[in-house]
């Protein structure tokens, strides 16, 4: 009983806090959730730089209903459970009107049944599994799902690029986003005539796969699908090689980070992965993003700095229409968000709240990444 009035009383206590409109003084205040430090640190900088930047332009050019935005950032650490502290945290403490974050799957989901629960807005620049909008509908995403990159992207790419009838998997069973892109990727590339020769398993933190590949090799695999982190897909590209597996590698936008080649010492090159966005890619908003982005920060922009742009840009764009930053009101602008030319390209948000758009093909050349093609949905 106890337990469940404590429950009540922190429910009741947070309900007050979502129903507050920011209108009624000071800044807008906008909270963000991102892995600044730890294994995804290099998603969790570039989604921020680009939420940033986006906060930036959006202050120097008035602001939004008279006001000024603020963002709010806090540090997950890229650890299990920090993210629905953080999630708790803003809402309680910051009095977030909504929340931005987060890039990894598996913490959307710990922010997203907080906020569904307390009616506060939520927007992930890149969280690709399923179950993250399925969790309520405050939650929405501006970047394909796993559905799409798993089984029409990467299952299509394996059979019709590599020509590979015959692949063998590892996934990182201690992500949801491994999991679920593993999933959709077998059920379309079974279905149009492809066999799984091997399956091996893998969680976070692991630095020696040799066990798995040496099972692999076995096997005689034409390719080996690797949907898991950039830190990960380093060293069993690194150990692959060692074994004498010379096979093409690919894989998801988990890929997508500097630190991906860094010591790869060229046992990547050829290796594919599919993402979101290339700096190389055509269209003027996007081009102009990259120029605005690398003068900011130095650096050209990666998929997860573009997402973390338009996560910003889709919700100011919400705000906006509603007129106001009342919950429920600007949860029905993001609903209704449709045809929003962003950075990453031109958006609809379907009745599940996931964002219908392209996916990039990128190719590693000589060390560096290359932009491949674009594959519609």
């Amino acid at each position: 009983m106890k337990s469940t009035l404590l429950l009540l009383t922190t429910a009741a206590a947070f309900s007050l806090v979502g129903c507050k409109d920011a209108n009624t003084a000071g800044d807008i205040i906008v909270g963000e959730v991102a892995s600044l430090t730890g294994d995804e640190a290099s998603f969790g900088n570039s989604s921020h730089n680009g939420t940033l930047l986006a906060i930036e332009e959006l202050n120097a050019a008035g602001g939004l209903l008279g006001k000024k935005l603020k963002l709010v950032t806090e540090d997950n650490q890229s650890k299990k459970g920090e993210s629905a502290t953080a999630t708790k945290k803003l809402i309680s403490q910051s009095k977030v009107v909504a929340l931005l974050g987060e890039v990894a799957s598996s913490r959307s989901l710990e922010m997203a049944s907080i906020c569904q629960q307390m009616k506060i807005p939520q927007i992930s620049p890149s969280s690709t599994n399923p179950k993250v909008t399925q969790s309520g509908d405050y939650i929405f995403r501006v970047c394909f799902t796993d559905q799409f990159q798993g089984g029409d992207v990467l299952s299509k790419f394996a059979l019709e690029s590599l020509k590979a009838k015959h692949v063998a998997i590892i996934t990182d069973v201690s992500q949801a986003y491994s999991v679920g892109l593993t999933q959709y990727f077998k059920d379309k590339y079974l279905a149009s005539g492809g066999q799984i020769v091997a399956e091996q398993k893998c969680a976070s933190g692991e630095k020696d796969y040799k066990a798995q590949l040496t099972a692999i090799k076995g096997t005689n695999p034409e390719a080996i699908f690797l949907p898991v982190y950039y830190g990960p897909a380093n060293l069993i590209a690194q150990q692959a090689r060692e074994l004498g597996i010379t096979v093409p590698l690919f894989g998801g936008d988990g890929w997508e980070a500097p630190e991906l080649l860094q010591g790869a010492n060229g046992t990547l090159n050829g290796c594919v992965f599919s993402t979101h966005f290339s700096p190389d890619q055509d269209g003027a908003k996007a081009k102009e993003f990259v120029e605005k982005y690398t003068k900011r920060f130095g650096a050209k922009p990666d998929a997860m700095g573009a997402l973390g742009y338009d996560s910003a840009m889709v919700l100011a764009d919400a705000i906006k229409r509603a007129g106001t930053t009342d919950g429920s009101k600007v949860r029905d602008a993001i609903a209704a968000t449709k045809d929003y030319e962003g950075v990453t390209g031109k958006m609809t948000l379907d009745a599940e709240r996931n964002a219908r758009k392209s996916a990039v093909m990128i190719e590693i050349k000589a060390g560096k990444f290359a932009y491949r093609e674009t594959v519609n949905p």
